[in-house]
């Protein structure tokens, strides 16, 4: 039987600590890691890089080619609504590339990492995008922040010179109010306290109140992530 999870999504809000998170997991020794969380050598598949170059590909079509934007309007807000299911599809697709390497569930650990608003459809319309092959497999540990955590914490990490950086990019005030000020994720997750039901698949899941911040301090972070993960892949086993 193996000892780590094949796939954690992982989600919250914009600020959240989802980053922080990653980069703890990067930080722990392999060992350690797997004994303590289950998690394997991992790859990342985060939905930002994605979206930041259709923002690059417009800035060049309008500023450089002087062509028509193609993803986004001046605002730098999405055309499309369903340009945020599209992301979901590309993270499934991305997925599923990977797993044309017969031996990649035995030796990875798959982090698919992305925030979703009521505005723009929510994890209810997101999770209709992922594939079987994911709903299969998959196990979710929830960052929760209000909204003002949120906010305070985008503000703080923004760095207007690395923009397109995992760890600093951020969004502007009312961009963020806009489309993240509500979450369905307690519609979404429903009443059970350890399984969400999509398409007839029973998802364990796992919420980590980051209030007070511990993302910020590992030692800190550390026990959390035992608990957490430790909780997570009780439940994931006996599900």
């Amino acid at each position: 039987m193996k000892n780590h999870f094949e796939i954690i999504i992982l989600m919250g809000r914009p600020a959240a600590g989802k980053s922080e998170v990653i980069d703890f997991l990067k930080k722990t020794l392999k060992k350690e890691r797997i004994d303590r969380f289950h998690i394997s050598d991992f790859e990342e598949i985060d939905d930002f890089p994605m979206l930041w170059t259709w923002f690059e590909d417009d800035a060049i079509l309008e500023k450089v080619l002087k062509k028509p934007r193609m993803q986004t309007d001046e605002s730098g807000n999405f055309l499309y609504q369903y340009q945020w299911d599209l992301l979901i599809e590309r993270i499934s697709m991305e997925y599923s590339k990977k797993t044309r390497d017969a031996n990649y569930r035995e030796n990875f650990t798959s982090i698919l990492e992305f925030s979703r608003g009521s505005e723009h459809g929510g994890y209810q319309s997101a999770f209709e995008h992922l594939s079987e092959d994911i709903l299969k497999k998959a196990a979710i540990l929830y960052i929760n922040v209000p909204y003002e955590e949120s906010l305070r914490k985008n503000r703080r990490r923004f760095n207007p010179e690395r923009p397109d950086s995992i760890l600093e990019h951020g969004l502007p005030d009312e961009k963020l109010e806009k489309m993240y000020k509500k979450v369905d994720w307690g519609e979404f997750k429903g009443n059970d306290p350890e399984f969400i039901s999509v398409k007839g698949h029973k998802i364990p899941y796992v919420v980590f109140n980051n209030m007070p911040e511990v993302t910020n301090d590992f030692s800190k972070l550390s026990p959390v992530m035992d608990d957490c993960f430790n909780k997570l892949w009780k439940i994931k086993n006996k599900g």
